[in-house]
């Protein structure tokens, strides 16, 4: 993987949303055909032999990979939302986050017993969403569970991967920090 052209791609802004913060913006990364290229193709490399049935993308930047990646592998999209924003009977899991309680909800017909499932969102920093989000996918059973990121946070947060390793879950980044 070229990580020169996804490094120089992306956007660092100092203290956002909150001082001490350096947000990692991965915003100009797909607006960059070559970089978007570039996830696409080492996501597929890192998936295309496990039977990826279902992509999760979390809410809302990991809507994008989830998609490109599922033409490539021909696996279903499924949304990971914030309450009130999909339209049909949903099941939901809730978290805590720094400054109260979050929750995430899938429609209840999304996945099955027969499905491989990979989650997708942008950044690994706490764990928090994805962990919810793991739970949230586990209520229906699947045959097996996955977990990518672009981004990994690991300085800052060095133990956010055990949290879905200790669960049996293989977690990959592109980027570590």
């Amino acid at each position: 993987m070229n990580k020169q052209i996804l490094l120089d791609n992306l956007r660092s802004i100092p203290d956002w949303p909150i001082k001490g913060v350096n947000f990692r913006d991965v915003t100009t990364l797909f607006k960059n055909s070559e970089a978007l290229k570039e996830i696409s193709d080492e996501m597929y490399e890192l998936y295309q032999d496990k039977g990826i049935t279902k992509i999760v993308g979390i809410e809302s930047r990991g809507f994008v990979m989830s998609s490109a990646l599922a033409v490539k592998l021909g696996a279903g999209v499924v949304l990971c939302r914030k309450p009130g924003k999909l339209p049909c009977k949903t099941v939901q899991e809730s978290y805590a986050k720094e400054y109260g309680i979050d929750t995430i909800e899938i429609h209840e017909d999304a996945i099955n017993e027969n499905d491989i499932v990979l989650l997708h969102d942008d950044l690994l920093a706490t764990g928090g969403t994805m962990e919810a989000a793991c739970k949230l996918v586990k209520k229906f059973h699947p045959k097996k569970v996955y977990c990518n990121f672009i981004i990994e946070l690991h300085k800052e947060f060095p133990n956010s991967r055990k949290i879905f390793e200790d669960n049996g879950i293989e977690v990959t980044s592109l980027l570590k920090f």
